[in-house]
């Protein structure tokens, strides 16, 4: 049989049992940084939203979704139920129906996405394979009245341009 191993525990003597040390040290570190915050106010950098728009936003950022298109103006999308069925939230809806020119099978009669229950993952750029859906718009705040005008329609999407 091994021998058990012998652990010292911390807190035995009455001055870690009072607590009291510790607590004065977090509120030292607290208001220290109070402290710092109020006497550099001046050169902390701060922005007027939405007067003036962030300048940093990486290439990679994921933006508001949008729907590319083909050159004939129609979408790219075709209707194959990849992003939906890729996406978490479960925030995309599609209703496919058959394309009369013959380019090919599918296209979305209706494809919307609810920006409110979107959890901005990409999820849906990565399982599209024919690149119909982008993260590229470059517009990260959308402000509404009302729960309907967070449902972006296939036709928003579409009309949605490329910003980054």
């Amino acid at each position: 049989m091994k021998p058990t191993k012998q652990i010292k525990r911390h807190g035995d003597t009455w001055k870690e049992k009072l607590f009291l040390p510790a607590l004065f040290k977090g509120l030292g570190i607290t208001f220290g940084h109070f402290w710092d915050n109020i006497t550099r106010s001046k050169r902390i950098k701060t922005l007027s939203y939405p007067e003036q728009q962030p300048e940093d936003i990486t290439l990679r950022y994921r933006g508001v979704h949008r729907l590319t298109q083909r050159e004939d103006g129609s979408a790219r999308c075709v209707a194959c139920f990849m992003c939906a069925t890729a996406c978490p939230a479960e925030c995309i809806f599609i209703v496919a129906k058959e394309r009369e020119d013959g380019v090919d099978e599918k296209e979305p009669e209706r494809f919307d996405i609810d920006l409110l229950e979107c959890v901005f993952c990409g999820a849906c750029v990565e399982a599209c394979p024919c690149d119909a859906i982008r993260m590229d718009s470059g517009i990260f705040s959308v402000v509404a009245e009302n729960r309907e005008a967070f449902i972006r329609t296939k036709e928003t999407l579409l009309a949605t341009p490329k910003g980054v």
